[in-house]
This record gives structure tokens, sequence and C-alpha cells, in this order.
């Protein structure tokens, strides 16, 4: 009997810290009959940032992969992550929806359900675990495991203890970032096994290089169950390899039982699957040992580095990295995970490329501040606090106790769209963005972007096509840099590009396609027209103006309307988080140059105030 249990992490948490969750359903069915075939205690395959990508990026049913996988794994455990009252989310969900979305991924398919908060505000967990114990699935608690001069082995042992008077079946130290260190691991893990009876379920990064250690002390302290991942998507800013532990802990007292052979045969199928996802890798999915300061997990780093590639900005990651832990610090040390290293990370982001910290706080940071994710850690920096909510009054409360019934509600908003149940909980995680995603599925009008052909680059480029170039026209030479782009349609595309130091935008609208054929320059001929963007530059103190490139989600202003300084005359989304951008001056509202689902690029006039 094996004695040390392995949950298999390559269709979520693999992918999702290498390929920013770029992997299709697709490419994971063909292999899922040799992965059911192993034994593993789990397989972790859905929640995270999986539910987000489907939607986004892939254009895929997050449930309809669901449905898939568990006809495909008949024999496993599927596990997926769930954020608790934040669900698969950035905000809050009353009680009806969580337990609806529970109810609904417990008939569709999972058995095992990690539950996490960010602030670790166990108040946040607590239906999420009632949820599942009532669906007769696995409930298993999680600690997101952080350092700060807030946080330590008291603190952790204690919420084990809540965690397994809440009726939890299994406990889980989340290591999102890789900060564990092997003697620090023996301390926990004995701990947590004198003051529970729970067994204990590590999982860790291996960015800063200490997993694979951190596991084997892990196990030499009482841990029962370990989570790795497939070489083929190991490592780095993911997981200690599956293969690697297997075989360390053979023959031992800790052997876990499974066959090396059958587990290099996924290793061969994914190693070439991942070949087709080379435009989605990561810049640093090796070891990262400045993971140990600025406590970036290993789900972000991905996803952060895409994120600045699409801004035109990758070459400031290391200014942004190096502001993640102050944002942090001032926000009280709340650990990095889904949804605070998102908050943390995109107003770290804000930071460097405002030039200036806090000159624009997103919607996030204000609801964070405001007590609406739960109890801050540490103290929160007044100063920022104050300048980004001023006075206005904190929750103490579990934040979901100030949020009404909202079932009936979204399924009265996304009548005439959702054809099921599991519809209304898509649209209730993204409004907006599956809205869209729902209308085009009715139609049959989903359409992904394609893999694009590895030699679409030349061997020396990082990039398939050039970001920064020089256009002569008419005699008058251009700079030109590529600074982010957008989407509007199958035919429409925005592009943000520099032109001599200016912002620009302009829209490409597609007149016909072109079959890349391997930079021999033989493709299918193509043209295309570019229209500039008609709003006004800035011209005076009134103009309303945003940081970042994003899109509109809403328009809180009409002409005619008196505002003061400081209110919030737009929203818009960038890098996945919302920002309120406010009127720089007191007056009358005298033009509105956008409407919901604008793509915009910075330096435009959006709304004029007089």
């Amino acid at each position: 009997m094996a004695k040390t249990l392995i949950s298999e992490l390559v269709l979520r948490d693999g992918h999702q810290s290498t390929i920013a969750t770029r992997l299709r359903t697709e490419d994971m069915l063909p292999i899922c009959p040799k992965l059911d075939d192993i034994g593993f205690w789990s397989v972790e395959a859905w929640g995270g940032a999986t539910f987000d990508a489907c939607v986004r990026f892939l254009k895929e049913d997050p449930w309809e992969r669901l449905k898939k996988l568990r006809k495909a794994l008949p024999n496993s455990r599927i596990q997926m992550l769930l954020r608790g009252q934040n669900l698969l989310g950035y905000r809050h969900y009353s009680d009806d929806v969580v337990r609806a979305f529970v109810s609904k991924s417990a008939a569709n398919g999972i058995d095992v359900f990690r539950i996490f908060d960010a602030m670790n505000d166990l108040r946040n967990l607590r239906v999420s675990v009632e949820a599942v114990k009532k669906s007769g699935k696995h409930a298993e608690g999680c600690i997101s495991y952080t350092t700060s001069p807030v946080h330590g082995i008291p603190q952790f042992v204690e919420l084990a203890r809540e965690l397994e008077d809440m009726g939890c079946d299994t406990l889980c130290i989340k290591d999102m970032a890789g900060l564990l260190t092997p003697y620090a691991t023996t301390e926990l893990v004995k701990a947590m096994r004198a003051a529970t009876n729970l067994p204990i379920h590590l999982h860790s990064h291996s960015t800063s290089g200490l997993s694979s250690m951190c596991f084997l002390k892990a196990v030499e302290a009482g841990a029962t169950m370990l989570d790795t991942c497939n070489s083929s998507f190991g490592e780095g800013a993911s997981h200690s390899s599956t293969e690697s532990i297997v075989a360390a802990l053979r023959g031992t007292e800790y052997d876990t039982g499974l066959d090396l052979a059958k587990i290099q045969e996924l290793t061969a199928y994914f190693y070439e699957v991942r070949k087709k996802y080379w435009q989605f890798e990561s810049a640093f999915t090796g070891v990262d040992t400045r993971v140990l300061i600025n406590q970036v997990p290993g789900g972000m780093i991905s996803n952060l580095s895409n994120q600045l590639k699409e801004l035109g900005a990758l070459d400031r990651i290391n200014q942004v990295l190096a502001e993640i832990p102050r944002v942090r610090e001032d926000l009280g040390f709340p650990p990095l995970v889904t949804p605070t290293s998102q908050i943390v990370g995109t107003q770290a982001v804000m930071n460097i490329l405002t030039g200036a910290r806090y000159k624009s706080v997103t919607n996030e940071v204000k609801n964070y501040l405001l007590g609406h994710y739960g109890k801050a850690p540490g103290n929160v920096n007044q100063q920022v606090k104050n300048l980004a909510v001023g006075d206005a009054e904190v929750v103490t409360c579990r934040p979901a106790d100030l949020l009404d019934d909202e079932m009936g509600k979204l399924k009265s908003e996304c009548e005439g769209l959702a054809l099921q149940d599991e519809d209304v909980l898509t649209y209730a995680m993204f409004p907006d963005m599956a809205k869209t995603f729902l209308q085009e599925r009715n139609a049959n009008t989903l359409s992904v972007d394609p893999l694009l052909p590895k030699n679409a680059a030349t061997p020396s480029a990082e990039r398939y096509a050039p970001n920064e170039f020089k256009v002569t026209l008419h005699g008058e030479t251009f700079h030109i840099k590529l600074t982010g782009s957008g989407h509007h349609g199958e035919t429409h595309r925005p592009f943000y590009v520099s032109v001599d130091g200016i912002s620009e935008e302009v829209v490409v609208e597609t007149l016909n396609e072109v079959e890349v054929s391997g930079g021999s320059g033989t493709g299918k001929k193509k043209s295309a027209q570019l229209t500039e963007s008609d709003r006004p530059r800035p011209a005076h103190q009134g103009c309303v103006v945003t940081a970042m490139p994003g899109t509109i989600v809403d328009v809180k202003v009409v002409v005619g309307d008196q505002v003061e300084a400081g209110d919030g005359v737009l929203v818009i989304e960038a890098m996945k988080m919302e920002n309120e951008i406010q009127a720089p001056k007191s007056g009358v509202v005298i033009s509105v140059h956008v409407k919901k689902g604008d793509s915009v690029a910075p330096d435009e006039t959006l709304v004029e105030i007089q």
C-alpha cells in the first residue's frame, strides 16, 4: 500500500504556471486514459485560473471541459481549486451563489474541493466547506502560506485547528510562491500534526528551487500527500516533477507505489504538446530566487509576464517585481494568491507604468482597503488608505453577510442567454465577458485565435513580429513602437502604438487572410485598412485620460453632468482588474468620447470637463 499519496497537477496548475493557462481541452483528452490508469490520489484539472482562461482566451465552455474530463477520467478523483467566497471570480459572492456553484461543480464531476481564502480569513471558507460536505464530496481546507512580520507557525496552527473544527477532510499547506524552506517545513508539519488529526497535503511551487527538499522533509515529519506536476510542465514556477519525487521515494517507507514507466508515457505526450504553445511560454520558468523577496506565486508570474508583454512593457518587469513587496506591505502583508496576488500585482504595474505610486488606484485595492475581501493580516498604510478611500467606513463583519441573495437577479440579467444553470454561474463570475461568450456560443460563432506555427518566428527572434521599427512615408521617417493591442471582433483589432513618442491608436481591419508559411516570404498577399482613433489629444486640465491601455466597462457620466474633482467618471479593465478613472477637476461634462466596450489607449481624451 502506498505510504505517500500524489496529486498530479499537469492539467491545471502546471500549465497555469508555465504557459499562462492556455492548454486546450483538445490537448488534454487524448492522454486522459493513460493518466487515469496511473493511480494518482487525485488529478487537479479545474478551478484556479482555468475557468477565466476558458472563457476569456480559449472560447471554451469551462463546464463542458469538466464534463469531458469527468468522462475521460472515470477512475480518478478530479480536484479543483476554489477561492472560498470568491469562487473563481475576483469578488465575494452571496451565499446562495456559493452553494449553487459548489453543487453544480460536484454534479458535473468534481470530487475534491481545495478551498482557500487569500487573506486566510476563515469566515470566507465556511459556506463553501458546508456546501461541499452537503454534496457528499471531499473538502480540503487550505492555509495560504506566506512569510511576513505578522505571520508565523502559531497563526498557521490555529488556522489548522479551525479548519478541522469546520469539518474539513484534509488540510493543505498551500505554498503558492515556493517560500517554504526545508526546516521550516519540518517545523510547520510537525506542529500541525500535533494539533490536528487530519492528513496533511503539501503544495509547493519550485520557483525558489527548494520544493523537492521541502517535500522530503514534509513526509519525514508526517505529511502523507504531495502535489507534483509531470516534468513536461514541471519545475521552476511550476512544481517538483512527479517522476523525480516518485523516484526519490521509491523503495523507502514513503514509497508512492506509482509506476515510473507509465508516468514517462505521460511525459512524452505532454512534452510534444507543450511545443504548440511556444508563444505563451513565460520567460520565468526556471529557478528564480527573487521570489523569496517578491513572493510572486508560480501561477501569477507567467500571466504577469504575458500581460506586460501585451502592454509592450516586459522590459519593466524587474521594476514591477521590486514594487510588489512595497505594495504588499502598504496593504498589510496579505498572502499573494488569487485574488490578492492580482490586486497587489496590478497596482504595482500601475505604480510603475504611470510613473507615480498610487496616482491611479484600482477598484479592487479600494475594496480591499474597505474590508470587502476580509480582514487584512497586518496594519495597512494609512496614507495610502486615505488617498484611496478617504474616511469611508471599513467593513468588519464577514463581507458576504452584507450581500443579498443574487441567483434570482443573475438569472434575470442573463435571461435569453443562459441555457442552463451553469451558464448563469459563468455569467456570475465574469458578467461582461460571459455575456459576449454566451451570445457567440448560442450563435455558434465562437472562434479562438489559432496557435502560431513555431516557424512563424526566426530562430533568433523573441517575438513572431517586430514591435519597434521605423516607417518612411512621403520622405518622412517615423519611429513606431507597439505598446499593446486589443480585440474588437473577427476583422477589427485595435493596436496601441507610440509614434515619435506620441501615443496613437490604430484599428486594423482585415480585408483578406494571409497563410503564414514559415518565414520564407511565400505567404498569400494580404491587405489591411488602418484608421486612427478620432479621440482628441489631452489639451487642458479637464481632459480625462487612462494610464494604461484597456477596455471601458462602465461610463458613469453623460454630457451635462456636474462632477466634483475625484468623482468616478469611467471604469476601465486592464490586466483583469477594474480601475475607476476620476475627474481631474470640478465642473460640467461637455463631451464623452467613449462607450462601454471601447478599447482605449493612454493619452486619448475619454471625457472632457469644463
